[in-house]
């Protein structure tokens, strides 16, 4: 075995690849960009090399340099990880120039599966079962619109060389189809390079599951089972579990077989992900071959009791895989969240910021008997960039059976606790206790389908949790005061002091009493008495005794606005100081601003045309997704602030918008 590693990615694969090799005995190499210089998996690895630049196309994507500081530290080995480079066949063939063992399949295998046109065609030759579509070399738009129209709509448009959803569109017209095109193409060249495209018949209410297979250098081949990983939003996996559920074991021998199949049908070498869409009937088709570790692996791990990265490096040093297919077995079920920081309110979009609070479950390190795991690359004060995908962590839980692991991932998903960008926990709260989720009514539209249920009306906070946060405002006056006579809590002849207290959140507007009594603060709403007594803080750890009942919570304070953590909530309440904010006014009316940092990559409109609600007015891209600013209302546009490859910051204005008044 090789005696050193450089892992050439970031985040919490690489924190995860670190992990298995010191396990192993494995010296690491970590490379980082500027903007990683102080990221975890730096620290984790024996050793660390800058790669310069912020960008990853400066870095990570950058195959000269990795080579080169493989070099300079004698690494013998290069584990790519996900993303980046992993599916790169350049880099593949690079690491054989050098002498340096490459974890993952050969460059040829790469090169087959890399087009997802070129793999479909080969796997058509292989008789794995393939959905209706066009995966041909001719682009002309007029030519790819006339196969559309012939496959029959909705049809999806997904980028030839991609992955991870992005430059993929779901067409439901014809009249819909050179739009989503244009767009389609434009996102499949800013994240591969690469604008070509295919078109696959869009099935009704698919599920998305993948096998996991395995491979080595001496013949042998063998799956894993399978994933279900058909909940996901903008085409991106949100909540994976194996096994899936439903799945007869016919069926599972069926996958399996298709995905050892594809894999021999490219002379596969490694760990590969075979993904299949599958019909309600039972019928599932071919879609891609991920000749990599996937993000989702950890549930594998979960019900086979086996280190996927540890049999990676084991293959690549040329051995035989530690267990055949009779070898295998499943044990239990288990369920993966990931934690990103986005706001699903706002259509999933990317959040940045510092991780001014992370708290998590108790969880173990990756064993046979773990319940719970995390995987992260992340710490608290660690800053999420617009450079990078926003995940926080992943969150796996294994239980006995689907039940347990559901009950292990709602209680689990609770003790997250996230102060700096927005989160999706609230979201995968509600999401896993769902009815579709819960009852394991799955398919890839499920989010939407569901919208309603999975997006309530933001609830109206209780008064434990405003209590909770003035006992907080009231401790960090009394902690700067040093004027006895300027504290809230004052002597006062024969009467008892009395203060307003307005808070607000989501759901509006929330004027509390507080009063201060000799040993309690009394807050009072809507005819509500909250008495808290007995109070002790530890930092954010606030107990306290309240109408008699001992409660514990954590309470992170961010300027005026309070964070209030407690029985799985979050709660976060702005306090509205009114002498600071006497004056104030909102923000003028015609404002569109940006919802995150980005670049202006499509204007749709021109100053002083009437424009009717919902039109297009610019399309920005951020974390190579696209983002359509619309039009709130009737209207025109007095002015245009920004051009066509403009960066622009999150809030920016981007242009004036008059509102046109109803008649």
């Amino acid at each position: 075995m090789f005696n050193k590693l450089l892992i050439a990615n970031r985040g919490e694969i690489a924190c995860r690849v670190a992990t298995t090799a010191r396990r192993l005995g494995i010296k690491t190499v970590a490379v980082y960009s500027e903007a990683d210089a102080n990221a975890r998996h730096v620290s984790m690895c024996d050793e660390s090399v800058a790669l310069g630049g912020a960008t990853a196309a400066d870095t990570y994507l950058n195959i000269d340099h990795i080579i080169t500081a493989a070099k300079a530290t004698g690494a013998q080995a290069i584990h790519p990880g996900y993303g980046f480079l992993s599916e790169n066949e350049s880099f593949a063939k690079a690491c054989a120039q050098a002498n340096i063992t490459f974890i993952g399949p050969p460059a040829s295998a790469i090169h087959a599966m890399g087009s997802k046109s070129a793999a479909k065609t080969l796997m058509e030759k292989a008789g794995v079962p393939l959905v209706p579509g066009y995966h041909g070399d001719n682009q002309d738009a007029a030519f790819l619109q006339k196969q559309a129209d012939g496959i029959g709509y909705p049809v999806l448009l997904k980028a030839s060389a991609g992955g991870g959803g992005k430059g993929m569109r779901i067409v439901e017209r014809s009249e819909d189809f050179s739009v989503a095109l244009a767009s389609c193409q434009r996102e499949a060249k800013a994240s591969f390079g690469d604008e070509r495209v295919l078109i696959e018949k869009y099935l009704i209410r698919p599920r998305h599951i993948e096998i996991q297979i395995f491979a080595d250098t001496q013949g042998n081949c063998v799956s894993l089972f399978e994933r279900d990983c058909s909940v996901q939003r903008r085409h991106q996996k949100v909540l994976e579990e194996a096994p899936a559920p439903g799945m007869s074991i016919e069926r599972r021998e069926a996958m399996g077989k298709a995905a050892v199949e594809a894999a021999r049908a490219v002379g596969y070498v490694g760990a590969g992900t075979v993904e299949f869409i599958a019909n309600q009937d039972g019928s599932f088709y071919f879609m891609e071959m991920n000749t990599r570790l996937q993000v989702e692996h950890p549930v594998t791990e979960m019900i086979t009791g086996i280190d996927l990265v540890e049999w990676q490096c084991r293959v690549a040093n040329g051995e035989r895989l530690p267990k055949l297919q009779h070898e295998l077995q499943l044990h239990g079920h288990a369920i993966e969240a990931r934690i990103y920081a986005e706001n699903p309110e706002k259509g999933f979009l990317p959040s940045i910021g510092q991780l001014i609070h992370l708290r998590t479950p108790a969880a173990c390190a990756f064993t046979n008997e773990s319940s719970v795991r995390i995987d992260s690359g992340v710490s608290e004060g660690d800053v999420i960039t617009p450079h990078y995908d926003p995940m926080i962590a992943k969150l796996i839980v294994w239980g006995e059976d689907r039940a347990q692991a559901l009950t292990r991932m709602s209680a689990a998903l609770a003790e997250f606790e996230v102060v700096g960008p927005s989160t999706n926990i609230a979201f995968l709260g509600r999401l896993v206790a769902s009815q579709p989720f819960s009852t394991a009514d799955l398919d890839t539209g499920l989010i939407e389908r569901h919208h309603d249920e999975l997006f309530p009306a933001p609830p109206i906070p209780t008064l434990t949790a405003f209590s909770l946060a003035g006992v907080m405002l009231t401790l960090d006056e009394r902690a700067v005061s040093t004027d006895p006579w300027s504290l809230p809590t004052g002597w006062r002849m024969n009467s008892e002091l009395t203060r307003a207290v307005q808070f607000s959140d989501a759901s509006g507007e929330h004027a509390l009493t507080l009063t201060y009594q000799q040993d309690s603060l009394v807050f009072s709403l809507a005819n509500a008495n909250y008495a808290v007594t007995d109070i002790q803080r530890d930092g954010a750890h606030l107990r306290c005794n309240a109408n008699g009942k001992k409660i514990s919570a954590h309470v992170i304070r961010v300027d005026e606005l309070f964070h209030v953590f407690y029985e799985g909530h979050h709660w976060q309440l702005l306090w509205r100081d009114p002498i600071a904010h006497a004056g104030e006014h909102e923000a003028e009316a015609g404002r569109l601003t940006a919802p995150m940092p980005g670049k202006i990559v499509s204007v749709l409109v021109a100053p002083d045309v009437v424009v009717e609600q919902g039109t297009p007015l610019l399309i920005m891209e951020a974390m190579k997704m696209e983002h359509t600013i619309s039009a709130p209302s009737k209207g025109s546009i007095a002015e245009l602030l920004y051009v066509v490859g403009d960066q622009v910051a999150e809030g920016a204005q981007l242009l004036t918008f008059i509102h046109q008044e109803k008649a």
